[in-house]
């Protein structure tokens, strides 16, 4: 790794001034979950999750320029958000929850306005009632399913509680965030390889989906490992992670380009995205050479080749423009990748 003077950032801003461009929608102070959305009539289903990946991102922007545009635009996005969602944060689904938790959380970290800090403990809460013991324990994946659980509503959880214990101190978010991850590790996580499975008893027959290997899924167990580490010292969690991103890089990634893999749009849209997201947090903890190169690779790949048109619009496959209508879903990637891209430059890490 070596230290030199790039455009990330200015990559990451334009990718961010698209965003804005072609899918904000002031009307109904969202974004559109498509481009182009004639008249927003793209909006008659509301991806509360996806929205929750918008905040992210704008925190993202605000944390590496100060602007003041992202502030405001976060503001409005928080009214927008719970207005479409009938005046709660809540909704069926725990892994929603914990996303806009994760996300609202961050940006409490950076604003200091006490809505956003309800708005994360609010969901919190609720997150903490999903807790089963069906399958031997486990956050469920939704409230009228508690009897199948999955890494999406486990491993963030376990994210969101080290954070929260890391910022308020309570000993109960640290205890809550390690009998999540010991349930994840023995349950969801294949022993032999470390790599992660995604579910058990979706169909209520106690197995397990072990051909379900989504980035998503590597992606938030390492960032329970780095969280957990960052929250105990203890250095079994950051082997845990470094394990898992190993494994999911040698059998996700293209052998021969290292290309991470289109999965799809819709919400596999923004599966690679989270992935990249707790995959650079890694390498900020560990300096990865072979992480920081994959990182990097999959940026300058996404710019040369994952462009759609003229704009600085991104598809499902990051080697290739191949739509003409893009999702919110995989533009939020895209951004993600990109600010992580900035992120690592920022702290002096390139290749």
């Amino acid at each position: 790794m070596k230290q030199i003077k790039s455009a990330w950032g200015e990559l990451a801003e334009s990718a961010q001034e698209e965003l804005e461009a072609s899918f904000w929608n002031d009307s109904i102070r969202m974004y559109n979950i498509r481009t182009p959305c004639p008249n927003g009539d793209c909006n008659s289903i509301f991806h509360y999750w996806w929205m929750a990946h918008a905040v992210d991102v704008l925190t993202d922007g605000y944390i590496r320029t100060g602007r003041a545009f992202y502030k405001e635009r976060l503001l409005l996005l928080y009214e927008g958000l719970l207005e479409r969602n009938g005046g709660l944060w809540t909704n069926n689904l725990y892994d929603d929850m914990e996303w806009m938790a994760l996300a609202w959380l961050r940006v409490y970290l950076e604003l200091g306005e006490e809505r956003f800090k309800r708005a994360a403990l609010t969901l919190w809460e609720d997150i903490r009632n999903g807790w089963n013991e069906h399958c031997g324990g486990g956050i469920a994946w939704q409230k009228t399913q508690i009897d199948y659980k999955n890494t999406p509503a486990n491993a963030p959880a376990v994210i969101l509680a080290a954070r929260l214990y890391q910022i308020f101190g309570f000993e109960a978010d640290l205890q809550w965030a390690q009998k999540i991850y010991n349930w994840q590790k023995r349950t969801l996580v294949d022993p032999d390889s470390g790599i992660v499975w995604d579910g058990i008893n979706r169909n209520g027959d106690k197995m397990i989906d072990k051909e379900w290997k989504f980035t998503y899924c590597q992606g938030v167990f390492i960032g329970a490992g780095v969280e957990l580490f960052r929250a105990t010292g203890d250095r079994g969690y950051l082997e845990d992670a470094e394990r898992t991103a190993a494994v999911a890089v040698k059998e996700l990634s293209d052998s021969a380009t290292g290309v991470l893999p289109a999965e799809g749009g819709g919400d596999g849209g923004l599966f690679k995205g989270i992935f990249v997201r707790y995959l650079a947090d890694l390498a900020l903890v560990k300096k990865s050479d072979d992480l920081v190169r994959l990182l990097f690779m999959n940026a300058k790949m996404m710019w040369k080749q994952g462009r759609c048109g003229n704009k600085v619009l991104f598809g499902v496959d990051w080697s290739s423009a191949n739509s003409e209508i893009v999702e919110l879903s995989t533009q939020l990637s895209g951004v993600m990748l990109l600010e992580m891209a900035a992120k690592l430059e920022r702290a002096g890490i390139t290749c």
